[in-house]
């Protein structure tokens, strides 16, 4: 995130400064809007480069709370996890209003009686630790936190070697699985939809994902509907035309 030896921030603020005069000279011949939108990735960019070394700076903050992520863990991806996590709660705090987090590593097909309570253990207290750090700091009424996959796990069992026990895994489950949400708008403590015995269909409050959406957009203040626009022949939106707040869920 530095500069070259030999470019100083004067250096780099002039060069963008006269590419960005290049540009709007031909803008204006041309009318080209996306010159415009270019403009203003590079000036996005020098900012961002010039916030990014206070962010990963992670020396003021306390040892409590190096503690509280487990930012100091022996465990590799936990210490990964964590520095995610506090990562995440710095964006917030400086105005980030999107922030994405991606953990790898939970598509157990084989051997899910071993990695999968290993992977929950390494996440559990970071992500606690987040939610904490957002509260303390007033700004978990403001974030919405959402965890989840693209789909859970499926309850019958896969079992790619059958002559090894520890082996055994799960498939893709689509039709039934769960996501948390908390902060933001959202009702704490609460449960809602439940499945069969063997959590395979959903029997009871079924969220569709355009549902899902929907919700997650009402509390970051947008109507989906009101996003709706015509592409190939037909109505596009960020809920692909389709989707309702489902207001149980809202606090």
């Amino acid at each position: 995130m530095t500069n070259p030896d030999g470019i100083s921030r004067a250096n780099q603020q002039a060069t963008l400064e006269m590419i960005n005069a290049l540009n709007q000279m031909r803008q204006a011949r041309t009318g080209d809007m996306e010159i415009a939108s270019r403009m203003a990735s590079y000036e996005l960019a020098f900012r961002m480069q010039m916030e990014a070394p206070d962010l990963v700076d992670f020396s003021k903050e306390s040892p409590a709370t190096l503690e509280m992520y487990g930012i100091n863990s022996d465990n590799p991806h936990r210490r990964q996890y964590a520095t995610n996590c506090l990562l995440a709660r710095r964006m917030v705090e400086r105005g980030v209003r999107f922030v994405l987090m991606m953990d790898a590593s939970w598509d157990d097909h084989t051997e899910i009686n071993t990695k999968l309570p290993q992977r929950a253990e390494e996440i559990d207290q970071p992500t606690a630790a987040l939610i904490k750090d957002l509260k303390q700091r007033g700004l978990f009424d403001e974030t919405l936190v959402v965890w989840g996959g693209e789909f859970g796990r499926t309850p019958m069992v896969e079992w790619r070697k059958p002559e090894d026990t520890s082996n055994i895994g799960r498939d893709h489950q689509p039709s039934a699985f769960s996501m948390w949400m908390a902060g933001g708008g959202f009702k704490g403590g609460y449960v809602h939809g439940a499945t069969d015995e063997v959590c395979l269909q959903v029997t009871e409050n079924p969220v569709h994902v355009h549902d899902l959406q929907a919700t997650m957009l009402h509390c970051l203040g947008f109507d989906h509907t009101k996003l709706t626009y015509r592409h190939v022949g037909r109505d596009f939106r960020l809920t692909d035309v389709a989707g309702e707040v489902v207001r149980d869920l809202l606090a």
